[in-house]
């Protein structure tokens, strides 16, 4: 079906006045919009379905959202038959979010399904771990995480608290295709709704103190600069570090008040440091230990803490996810709760670091593709076989405990602040733990390069990309020889000493495309599966003697990304 059929379809009686109006504007005008509106739709990617909020089949909208509800209502009747049904739905600060929430709802009620709608917005780790508190078939989290105002989006929960993968995602999707726009039962049933809110909130961080918590070292003296960055955690955060016993936190009040338009900032994003440079502005004044960000669904959060000139600086998701990991490990091992039966889990774009912790407290490493619902899937495969104790991946998330079955901040923050003030009871900053973390298994570095490109040229150009880099790959980065190439599209390694390669159906296919050269730099390419750009995961290893070693060591080691970059052309 062309672009222009598919549009036409948008001008039956299946849809309201305004959206006809829009579409017939675009035809009789010619407009490129209508293009980029209906070339395609709309597709379930790493963190769900996501993209612009408007008119057409790739944008979201009432009927896309509601083709989505409907044809997830048609599967839970497969899979249930004859059973009362819950489905929990939460929402972000985004525009439509809470008007998207309650139309999600009605469909589901008007087929019969009940609703646990919360009354305001909540960070999507509480959406995950209210499916698994209360029993839910299902749950429904309307956002877009930290992508541009225009966006929103949609993720799908399974009834263990984590998101859909292969082969229920297909299932799914494929039940979804088959709804017809005038299928869609929109006349919800309020009967059928359940309000949550406050109560739920309670239940939710006491689960993270339970799960996050290890030594009452230091709460009261440590000094704690937090901003929600206009997201939903204003809700829950501030809440939990009282409950925790930090005394000394100061709130960035002017972000935590919650918009769809971000005002404050250019990107709601804690990956990047302008973010965070209001909450960062007032730790100067008030002498804050550690800042804190979280994105507008409160699942990633951004560290900065005191280097040691004594300036704050902003950790990277690897560094944050190093520390947290390192110490969850050493406490279990002091506890004796390490059996040889534990694993934490990763992803195929984060550091190598995560195998050598692993290594050393005599637990596995568990990898899988890019985004959390691969990590959710590794604790339902195992579980009563082996024990998960925590994830995480280097884009800012990271999750304790299986209580929630998402890349989870309140949790995070309540561990990274136990961290903090243990380390300064001792005399030193959570930096400082970094490098002796490093002193003892070697200093990994990472960078991260997105390109942007946009629309659907902008699509045919990332898969130029990915064919150049496979079929024409690079021999040599920053002087050292890249010996194997691993295809997780093509699920095969390639050893470059003897050209042989080797099958990996351990993971599943996916346009992931990864170098290792012999000094153990890895390089990762990938196309966004929620944005319209490709990403380049660069990360080099080196050792680090002492703390006086280590500033030299790292900028070695931000000089080697910058050749890096070169050798791939970026």
């Amino acid at each position: 079906m062309t672009t222009l059929e598919k549009a036409k379809l948008w001008l039956t009686d299946s849809f309201d006045q305004e959206t006809k109006n829009t579409v017939q504007n675009w035809i009789d005008t010619g407009s490129d919009e209508l293009e980029d509106s209906f070339y395609k739709e709309l597709e379930f990617g790493t963190g769900g379905m996501r993209g612009i909020m408007g008119v057409g089949t790739n944008r979201l909208n009432k009927y896309t959202l509601g083709q989505a509800t409907q044809g997830l209502a048609n599967y839970l009747h497969s899979q249930f038959p004859g059973e009362e049904m819950k489905v929990a739905i939460a929402y972000d600060v985004r525009h439509n979010s809470k008007e998207f929430g309650k139309m999600c709802a009605d469909v589901l009620t008007a087929n019969g399904i009940k609703v646990l709608l919360f009354k305001q917005h909540r960070p999507t780790p509480e959406l995950s771990f209210t499916v698994r508190d209360k029993k839910c078939n299902a749950g429904i989290v309307l956002t877009a995480s930290h992508n541009p105002p225009e966006y929103n989006g949609y993720k799908v929960y399974w009834n263990d608290g984590a998101q859909i993968v292969p082969p229920q995602d297909g299932a799914i999707i494929k039940e979804v295709h088959s709804v017809k726009f005038d299928e869609i039962k929109f006349n919800g049933n309020d009967d059928l709704i359940e309000w949550i809110g406050e109560e739920q909130d309670q239940v939710y961080i006491d689960a993270c103190m339970k799960n996050s918590l290890y030594q009452d070292i230091g709460r009261d003296n440590l000094n704690i600069v937090f901003t929600s960055i206009h997201g939903t955690t204003y809700t829950t955060v501030p809440q939990a570090l009282e409950k925790a016993g930090f005394k000394k936190v100061v709130l960035v009040r002017e972000q935590m008040i919650p918009s769809g338009n971000f005002p404050t900032v250019e990107s709601p994003n804690p990956e990047e440091p302008a973010a965070l440079e209001m909450a960062l502005d007032l730790a100067r004044i008030t002498n804050g230990d550690i800042v804190i960000g979280t994105d507008p669904d409160g699942d990633r959060l951004g560290i900065a803490v005191r280097n040691l000139e004594g300036e704050l600086q902003l950790l990277n998701g690897n560094q944050c996810n190093t520390i947290l990991t390192y110490y969850i490990l050493d406490q279990w091992q002091k506890a004796g709760r390490i059996t040889g039966k534990e694993f934490i889990g990763s992803t195929i774009v984060t550091s190598d670091i995560f195998y050598d912790i692993a290594k050393k407290f005599g637990v596995d490493c568990k990898v899988g593709l890019t985004g959390f619902k691969w990590i959710g899937k590794m604790i339902r495969d195992f579980e009563g076989k082996e024990k998960f104790v925590c994830g995480g991946e280097e884009s800012f998330g990271f999750m304790t405990g299986d209580f929630v079955r998402d890349k989870d901040s309140c949790g995070s923050i309540l561990l990274a602040c136990e961290i903090a003030a243990v380390c300064k009871a001792q005399g030193k900053t959570m930096y400082q733990y970094m490098i002796e973390i490093y002193e003892d298994l070697g200093m990994y570095y990472e960078g991260l390069v997105n390109v942007v490109k946009k629309g659907r040229t902008g699509a045919a150009e990332i898969n130029q990309m990915m064919s150049d880099f496979r079929n024409n790959p690079v021999k040599e980065l920053a002087g050292s020889k890249v010996i194997e190439i691993k295809d997780f599209q093509e699920q095969t390694s390639l050893n470059l000493a003897d050209n042989q390669k080797s099958v990996m159906d351990d993971i599943p296919k996916s346009n992931v495309l990864s170098y290792y050269t012999e000094d153990g730099t890895k390089v990762c390419i990938r196309p966004s599966g929620t944005e319209p750009k490709i990403k380049f995961y660069v990360s080099v290893k080196d050792t680090v003697i002492s703390e006086d070693d280590f500033e030299k060591k790292l900028i070695e080691a931000e000089d080697k990304i910058q050749r890096i970059k070169a050798d791939l052309k970026l």
